[in-house]
């Protein structure tokens, strides 16, 4: 079995989820195959079981031949052990099919959601995500791994239906009409269930982006007393959620019902005519054994097709909901053609606001309004654009392919988030394992006592979205990641607005030797930072209006001044 997860996925199909289903089922294609030839090969040693039995009793019991049934007995044996060693491997294949379509969902969804960046929460609830990565992907998983089993009862069928035929016309016939009847009469209670299990989908996906958004703002919930209301919605919501699941249950029952009693009744009354049968005369007893055991069989094989028509549905409903996802596009599309970017550190400018990052300096932004800062920030990041577009090495950035600024340019934000791993691996984004670096990180951003206070230092488990730590921690922590990463230019929003004057004095003391040689910008109006950087530009109305030295500006400019004493709004 081949290593999971898939180092390169492909390119999705995902103009309809029909097309993506096929497309998954295309990518494993090989195992797909050798899964169908066991499936096959599985069914019909099954089927032809009670051919075997038949004879013997035909050939054996009522001819008194000891030879007869001994052969007969051995062609049961055998048909035995080719069915088990056969189910095996279908089975094996069927395990790596569906893990194969999964991971690859999972792979796919990620990289949409990498690509989508910034842009993904407007686009897309969290929930949504957080349901195709739980939920959507088993359900396409099964898609996938019911197709063996699947073709393998239609061969069966069709196996059983020339026996009975050969035997007797009007038993063949009866199975010939019955089954397609049986099929379609399951397949009337699909419509509902679609439907049905569409709704829940949805209901699903919105509670539990209720659910994050709750666990998320709880603090501040507290706070302004709006704990009471977020909880009675919330309650609201998980009730309406459960009512789609009793409905969906519902439907699902009467298909669960329909896969026993329908087969039932067909296994009934193909049994009561083969006995009419044999008592007239028209068909032996070893044949009247035979077909009660092949109406016993096709229980199987109707169950299959049941089942594989309740699992294309689901698939085909989760497969939906990846298909939108996938058909998401970024709000900056990379150019037809991408020019590359020249190598080695170059002037980043911002035409709008005029500001200028001159290569290898540690430069800092002071606005009056923060958010003239961030915006600054995004335009330098490319996570907008604007008339005049920002240049690094005179090349515009929308020019060049996104992976390329993104490689080249990383905007940190207090937005960004913590994941669940170990620590080591979270403040290491490129896998380098290189524990010194991180150590020097850690020092630089005055990091050191919140890994010495886990208990397993470095190795130890952050929780999801770090919320073991504070949100000084927090900041301080994802700090010490972007110093890791070490980016050819590094633009750090309010990196301290979080941390005490003591920290911060320790932060801004190491910040700049730990970036020297590369081009960095700390968007921020602590005097501390301020006085540490080489080169300070002041920021209203959005346009850049003085820069020079901390000490330059407070002498020169009393809006900067009034700016960094706090004495501003």
């Amino acid at each position: 079995m081949r290593p999971l997860p898939i180092p390169e996925t492909g390119t999705p199909d995902h103009r309809s989820a029909t097309r993506f289903l096929c497309w998954l089922a295309i990518r494993v294609r090989g195992s797909l195959a050798v899964g169908v030839l066991y499936g096959v090969v599985w069914m019909v040693a099954q089927a032809l079981m009670p051919a075997a039995i038949g004879r013997a009793v035909d050939a054996g019991l009522t001819a008194r031949d000891a030879d007869a049934l001994l052969t007969w007995g051995l062609v049961l044996l055998a048909l035995g052990l080719v069915q088990a060693v056969a189910g095996v491997l279908r089975h094996r294949c069927a395990v790596f099919n569906w893990l194969a379509s999964a991971y690859r969902t999972i792979q796919i969804t990620v990289d949409q959601a990498n690509r989508l960046g910034a842009a993904l929460p407007r686009r897309v609830a969290a929930g949504e995500v957080v349901s195709i990565g739980t939920a959507d992907i088993g359900h396409i998983g099964n898609a996938i791994d019911v197709v063996p089993r699947a073709v393998g009862a239609v061969v069966a069928i069709v196996v059983v239906t020339v026996i009975l035929l050969d035997a007797s016309v009007p038993l063949g016939l009866v199975v010939v009409v019955g089954v397609p009847v049986l099929t379609a009469v399951v397949g009337l209670l699909i419509r509902p269930l679609h439907r049905q299990q569409e709704a829940y989908r949805d209901s699903e996906g919105k509670l539990t982006t209720r659910a994050g958004d709750i666990v998320s703002g709880l603090r501040v919930l507290r706070g302004v007393g709006g704990e009471p209301v977020l909880s009675t919605r919330y309650r609201t919501e998980s009730q309406a959620l459960r009512a789609d699941g009793v409905r969906v249950a519902r439907v699902e029952s009467l298909l669960e019902a329909a896969q026993i009693l329908l087969p039932g009744m067909f296994v009934v009354l193909v049994t009561w005519l083969g006995a009419r049968f044999a008592l007239r005369g028209e068909i032996s007893v070893g044949q009247l054994v035979a077909f009660y055991g092949y109406t016993a069989f096709l229980v199987t094989p109707l169950r299959t097709l049941t089942e594989t028509i309740d699992k294309f549905t689901k698939g085909h409903v989760a497969a939906r909901r990846v298909v939108r996802l996938l058909g998401m596009d970024h709000d900056l599309a990379d150019p037809a053609r991408p020019v590359p970017l020249p190598d080695g550190p170059g002037e980043l400018v911002d035409p709008d606001s005029q500001v200028v990052l001159r290569p290898g300096r540690f430069t800092a932004l002071a606005a009056v309004a923060p958010q003239d800062a961030a915006e600054i920030a995004d335009r330098l990041g490319r996570y907008a654009d604007s008339t005049d577009p920002v240049t690094l090495h005179g090349v515009p950035l929308r020019d060049a392919a996104l992976s390329t600024v993104r490689a080249r340019i990383l905007v940190v934000d207090n937005d960004a988030r913590l994941f669940t791993g170990p620590l080591a691996a979270e403040l290491d984004p490129h896998d380098r394992g290189d524990r010194s670096a991180v150590q020097a990180a850690l020092v630089a951003a005055s990091a050191t006592d919140i890994v010495d206070a886990l208990p397993d230092g470095l190795d130890s488990t952050v929780a999801e979205r770090g919320r073991e730590f504070s949100g000084g921690q927090q900041q301080r922590l994802r700090l010490a990641r972007a110093l890791v990463a070490d980016p050819e230019v590094l633009v750090l929003v309010e990196p301290t607005s979080a941390v005490d004057a003591h920290t911060e004095a320790r932060i801004a003391a190491h910040l700049a030797a730990a970036r020297a040689g590369r081009t960095t910008l700390v968007c921020t109006t602590s005097p501390l930072l301020l006085g540490r950087a080489d080169h300070v530009i002041f920021v209203a109305d959005g346009r850049m209006v003085a820069e020079g030295s901390h000490t330059e500006l407070l002498d020169a400019e009393p809006r900067y001044a009034a700016t960094v004493s706090r004495e501003e709004n």
